[in-house]
């Protein structure tokens, strides 16, 4: 009888451990896992540049999902970040707002006040995502930024030469439509072999885009997961984020990263996986 007292008490006391342990990791996911600002850094070395890229800096930010937990002075605070690298160009790879969340015009007013103080020497880029579409805060707010959106077309970006670096966008997989045609249509007239970057919201995208030839592929839409396990990586990934979700990847000869965005989608949940912007930095000598 006493033994068996002994193993109700002893199991009592492991489930009280496990429930505290369970509440500090999401209580820590919740309120710590969401916030500060990681900035990857990575180098992207190619002799398919000329020396006047040398040092170029790409500044890749991505899932902002604003008014997850994400609010203006979080965004006042990235925008001071990402200005403060001096980036060369600026790009952003969908879901500005998140779904389900109601802005009124001041709100929008003031997000968008916020976000045309970017500032990249060059320009910004943007490709739409799917959580875009879940409302009309994108169509609000972009047409007001100084930012060009690659809704299935491509871009000439120079940086003191007069060989550009191509930029190819499209629509977003899921919930848009993508015409890959029309993105690479610079292929009908231009047959020169152009450091081509692309910009998409979702990487298994690369997958569609496999009979054309790119040196570079950023992404969101995966989160890198949100809530990650050391030794396991990712418990889950979104539609469109199934193949491809980790940082990087070498696919068809060109490298994927993907970034591991600044808000949350579904769950307001961050486990070892800050929210974080990527700078690329190119070498050309």
């Amino acid at each position: 009888m006493k033994k068996e007292e002994n193993k109700k008490h002893i199991l009592r006391i492991i489930i009280i451990v496990a429930v505290f342990l369970i509440a500090i990791v999401v209580l820590y996911s919740r309120f710590i896992g969401t916030t500060g600002l990681i900035v990857k850094e990575y180098p992207i070395r190619t002799n398919e540049l000329s020396e006047d890229y040398d040092g170029l800096k790409i500044i890749h930010f991505s899932d902002l999902h604003y008014k997850s937990t994400i609010d203006i002075n979080y965004v006042k605070k990235l925008v001071k970040e990402i200005n403060e690298l001096k980036p060369d160009i600026v790009v952003f790879t969908g879901d500005l707002v998140e779904s389900n969340v109601t802005l009124d015009d001041k709100e929008v007013k003031n997000l968008t006040k916020e976000l045309d103080k970017i500032n990249p020497t060059i320009e910004t880029l943007a490709v739409i995502g799917n959580h875009d579409y879940d409302h009309d805060y994108w169509n609000q707010i972009v047409p007001n930024l100084n930012w060009k959106v690659l809704d299935n077309t491509y871009e000439y970006v120079y940086s003191n030469s007069t060989t550009p670096i191509l930029f190819v966008g499209f629509d977003d997989l899921r919930e848009g439509t993508p015409d890959y045609a029309n993105a690479f249509s610079y292929l009908n007239t231009d047959s020169n072999d152009r450091y081509t970057i692309v910009l998409a919201h979702e990487p298994d995208q690369i997958d569609e885009i496999k009979d054309y030839n790119f040196d570079l592929y950023l992404s969101g839409h995966s989160h890198l997961g949100q809530i990650r396990v050391p030794l396991v990586g990712a418990i889950y990934t979104p539609v469109g984020s199934k193949k491809y979700y980790d940082e990087h990847y070498y696919v068809n000869d060109a490298d994927m990263y993907i970034s591991g965005g600044i808000g949350t989608s579904l769950l307001k949940l961050r486990l070892f996986n800050r929210p974080s912007i990527n700078l690329y930095r190119f070498y050309t000598k």
